[in-house]
């Protein structure tokens, strides 16, 4: 059976050179691991080169979205062009969400779906790769570290959970209505473009706070917001504990949760810390 979602059309990939036009953007559907297609946009970004080199000399920029986001949503766009400034960009939909293929795991499989965005990102040249992730996909951009490790030169997780089933909250109280529900389900399809898987997690996937020791020696970074509604100050402080030394905690004064809450300035000041420690 195809993995792909309905109305599918191929497209082509052209990988750029310095023949084929480097600053042309290009979308393709990425094969997983585990056979899910998944709808994937590259952008060679802002940053003005020397015309008689390539560019993508320039760090590449992985982007993973929140649960209910896709590579198409305004806020998802928003942050591409903001990381734009600062390098190539990488944005795509997790599995379950928009035109990508599959069901949503919430977190788990899609580990996998980053994993192939950072592979494409590299086999168009970029040397230099920085995974940030919001939400669920700062979850994701932990895991996939600890999981894939030397894959990535530097991991920004904004707004993420450090412990699964977490429910201390009325929006989280509703995902998880949304997730394990079925009539939950049917509002995620519909309402929000996402399809939910509709089984528990067998077994359980390391948690993110679980993953964050194993990203060591690559650079990490850990922003919140003191005003996120979803998870508490005791999430991020979590997970910036078990980093050590080798991670940075970034507590945003008047901040909300993940991609709408993050402003420009932050989002400059995301790019600046992932070009300098990329390398």
């Amino acid at each position: 059976m195809s993995s792909s979602p309905a109305g599918h059309v191929a497209r082509s990939t052209v990988r750029p050179n310095s023949e084929t036009g480097t600053r042309t953007p290009l979308r393709t559907f990425l094969p997983t691991g585990d056979g899910i297609s998944i709808d994937s946009v590259y952008e060679p970004g802002e940053v003005v080169y020397d015309t008689s080199a390539p560019p993508t000399g320039h760090p590449a920029f992985v982007i993973a979205h929140g649960f209910t986001g896709d590579v198409d949503r305004p806020h998802v766009r928003r942050v591409a062009s903001a990381f734009a400034r600062h390098g190539a960009v990488v944005t795509f939909s997790f599995r379950g969400h928009g035109r990508s293929g599959g069901h949503s795991t919430v977190g788990d499989r899609e580990v996998l779906d980053l994993d192939a965005a950072v592979r494409w990102a590299r086999s168009l040249g970029h040397a230099r790769v920085a995974t940030v992730g919001f939400s669920m996909g700062g979850s994701v951009v932990l895991r996939h570290a600890a999981l894939h490790a030397g894959t990535v030169d530097a991991v920004v997780s904004v707004s993420s959970p450090a412990r699964w089933y977490y429910r201390g909250t009325a929006p989280m109280r509703r995902l998880h209505w949304l997730v394990t529900r079925p009539e939950g389900r049917l509002v995620g399809r519909y309402g929000f473009r996402t399809r939910i898987h509709r089984r528990d997690w067998d077994p359980v996937p390391l948690s993110p706070v679980e993953a964050v020791p194993k990203i060591a020696p690559t650079p990490l970074l850990i922003v919140h917001g003191d005003q996120d509604g979803y998870f508490p100050l005791d999430h991020p402080r979590m997970l910036a504990e078990a980093a050590g030394d080798h991670g940075e905690l970034w507590l945003e004064s008047g901040m909300g949760h993940a991609e709408h809450a993050a402003d420009d300035g932050l989002l400059a000041r995301i790019g600046d810390w992932a070009v300098t420690r990329a390398g």
